[in-house]
């Protein structure tokens, strides 16, 4: 089984702001497919449990709020039995422009809480994810400015990464090599 996980924030409120942006790929997902994702209390998330092209897929929006998502992650890894090299996820880049994107098979969590708790409740920063760049500006202190909305222009420009990643997450599915995507991907934007 695939674990797709887009990161963000519980509630309408953050729903639309920088740190979202994983739960707007898997909306985008969830989209595509017609289908809802549905709470869980078992792993704190909204999750989807699908089959795609004959593979088994499960679309997950942790509900534990940003800087515990790795409790969510590793609830659904243990209760699935979904080994790490199954595992994508996808998160905010405040080091990258808006609407770039950008592929890694592993690395540290660059001051981003979410990816610290995965990284320390997984005991390992060896898992696939795609960095969405959000921007930073830095007049507003980072975590006010992760919790910001996009403006309207900002959004236009996401809705052509939002559609890639899509793209990306239908290859990783299809058992594509992860570095082969990578190279697609990481020269296009």
């Amino acid at each position: 089984m695939k674990l797709i996980v887009g990161l963000g924030n519980p509630g309408l409120k953050y729903q639309k702001t920088r740190h979202n942006v994983g739960f707007m790929v898997i909306d985008e997902v969830l989209k595509s497919l017609g289908q809802q994702a549905k709470f869980d209390s078992k792993f704190n998330a909204e999750i989807l449990l699908t089959s795609l092209n004959g593979k088994k897929v499960c679309l997950a929006k942790p509900s534990t709020f940003m800087n515990l998502s790795g409790e969510a992650i590793s609830k659904l890894m243990g209760y699935y039995d979904i080994k790490i090299d199954d595992v994508i996820i996808i998160v905010d880049d405040v080091n990258l422009e808006t609407g770039k994107l950008r592929l890694r098979e592993l690395g540290g969590h660059g001051g981003h809480n979410g990816l610290r708790n995965i990284i320390g409740l997984l005991h390992t920063d060896s898992f696939k994810r795609i960095r969405i760049g959000v921007d930073n500006n830095t007049d507003i202190p980072l975590d006010q400015y992760v919790l910001s909305q996009f403006t309207q222009d900002q959004l236009i420009t996401l809705q052509k990464t939002i559609k890639t990643s899509v793209e990306i997450i239908e290859s990783f599915i299809n058992e594509l090599s992860f570095k082969d995507i990578m190279t697609k991907y990481n020269t296009q934007t």
